[in-house]
């Protein structure tokens, strides 16, 4: 973890508390806003974690200490007035209370932000193995299984694009992005890895 460092002269509010927005490294998601006080900022400074102060409860807490979904804090970046702070996280799970990865709703995420929550489903799919599972089925063969159809999509995917339609070009491109990132959940290789390489092209 590389060190997080806070501004100087911090413009806490009457209460001592300054207001934290999380925001998804990955996809640049917004996924919750909550309060901070100084204990609260000096322990994610010192721990990586993103803690907060509960203005209901009047306690400090780490997010994640009870459902196992932790922010794990790759920076710290803040307003002009230095009265709003931004934690730039990795999301260990959904962010929100009610189990939606973003407490401002699906309409709320990018399109990387939905890529992210599929990977989150077969993420799950692939633990749980449920029964009518699609992704399970694929799974029958071990890796063989999604890499076959990985395969069989891509051709598809060309196929499309040299004679049919907008719309089955982005049908079919759908199926390779999903049979991809089953490939890549098997292999226990994450979605951002893949994307941190694209921005990396970008440059």
């Amino acid at each position: 973890m590389s060190e997080l460092k806070l501004p100087e002269g911090i413009a806490f509010d009457e209460r001592g508390l300054v207001p934290v927005v999380a925001q998804d490294a990955a996809s640049g998601d917004v996924l919750m806003v909550a309060w901070a006080n100084d204990e609260a900022l000096q322990k994610t400074t010192a721990t990586g974690d993103a803690h907060f102060w509960s203005r209901s409860r009047q306690a400090l807490w780490r997010k994640g200490e009870t459902s196992g979904h932790r922010l794990r804090v790759r920076g710290i970046r803040w307003d002009c007035d230095s009265d709003t702070l931004l934690y730039v996280v990795d999301a260990e799970g959904p962010a929100c209370h009610t189990g939606s990865r973003t407490c401002f709703g699906d309409d709320a995420q990018s399109a990387a932000g939905g890529l992210l929550e599929l990977e989150r489903v077969i993420r799950d799919r692939l633990r749980r193995m449920p029964e009518g599972s699609y992704t399970a089925k694929l799974l029958e063969r071990g890796i063989d299984g999604p890499l076959k159809k990985l395969g069989e999509e891509a051709t598809e995917v060309v196929l499309a694009a040299k004679g049919e339609s907008d719309e089955r070009l982005a049908e079919e491109a759908a199926d390779l992005v999903y049979h991809l990132m089953v490939a890549l959940g098997v292999r226990g290789v994450p979605l951002v890895r893949v994307l941190e390489v694209l921005a990396r092209r970008r440059r």
